[in-house]
């Protein structure tokens, strides 16, 4: 992924959410809507959110050092994960409560229509924030499904910030619907419902955050076709084939490769140092955010003397 991209991807994110949250805030304190309350904490979360995300863009560049040699590019997947926690504690917990809180206890609605007015240009805004994802994703998402892609970038960033705007975007219709039939059939209580559904909703993308940055932060090893490229670049010139393979994202834009790696018969020292240099060399040239390379000759057990 470009930097720029997922930077720019989180800030019109950052944009959208703040005036949001403050608009929607507004809103619960002429309306005392539950549901104007959810979604007033769900994007300040998101708001705080995206700062998150920029502290870890920003962090994860720091120079390696004796207590860090392999560098921070993993502060990225950590402030995704806290990212995720955040959703699911200021989000999802928050709106499960507001919404049962109200079920039980209903309260009518003054002057739905300035929620109403809120909610829409919130759906505006959020849809300019989810747009914005969608094309810097769509710019390293090749082949894959929308799904697919969040399972498999190494990139936090975009698979965050769009989950996040669908779910805001979901979130405003459960909004919408839950002021819209309180005003019909004049029962409050299906504000709470609203409520409800949003707090549902965002307990499932952050579930689904927590479950991938987990895998980001513990170390996920290259995708089968990147391990493939890599293989068939070693695996040539005096290299007779790749005995053992190991691969782990340090970053999103670094990638450890150790391999050990059977050569030629009758190579000195000087050949065999020749052939380890051109194999990086080859690696490094298909797959470029291989940056780290430990390559051992090794005898080839598995071939009978």
């Amino acid at each position: 992924m470009s930097a720029g991209g997922g930077t720019k991807a989180i800030l019109a994110a950052l944009g959208a959410n703040a005036g949001i949250a403050a608009a929607k805030f507004v809103g619960f304190l002429v309306t005392g809507s539950s549901s104007m309350l959810a979604e007033s904490v769900h994007s300040l979360a998101d708001t705080t959110n995206q700062g998150l995300l920029l502290i870890g863009q920003k962090t994860s560049k720091r120079e390696a050092d004796k207590e860090h040699p392999f560098g921070y590019g993993r502060d990225r997947y950590f402030y995704s994960f806290i990212v995720a926690l955040m959703l699911f504690t200021l989000g999802s917990a928050f709106a499960i409560y507001e919404g049962i809180h109200k079920i039980g206890h209903p309260k009518p609605l003054e002057s739905p229509i300035v929620a109403v007015i809120i909610l829409l240009v919130a759906v505006a805004l959020e849809g300019y924030s989810f747009f914005t994802a969608i094309t810097e994703s769509k710019k390293i998402k090749g082949d894959a499904s929308w799904w697919g892609f969040i399972r498999q970038a190494k990139e936090p960033e975009l698979p965050v910030v769009l989950l996040e705007d669908a779910g805001a975007l979901l979130g405003l219709v459960f909004a919408l619907l839950g002021v819209g039939l309180s005003v019909a059939t004049g029962n409050p209580v299906w504000d709470g419902v609203g409520t409800l559904a949003i707090g549902a909703l965002l307990g499932v993308i952050a579930i689904i955050l927590i479950i991938e940055m987990k895998s980001l932060l513990i170390g996920e090893g290259a995708n089968e076709g990147v391990l493939a490229t890599i293989v068939d670049e070693l695996a040539a010139g005096k290299v007779e084939r790749v005995i053992h393979i190991r691969t782990q994202y340090l970053g999103p834009d670094e990638l450890l490769v150790a391999a050990k790696l059977a050569m030629v018969p009758g190579l000195d020292t000087a050949e065999l140092a020749t052939a380890i240099d051109d194999a990086e060399a080859r690696v490094r040239a298909k797959v470029p955010v291989a940056r780290l390379i430990y390559l051992e000759p090794d005898l080839d057990r598995s071939v009978a003397r």
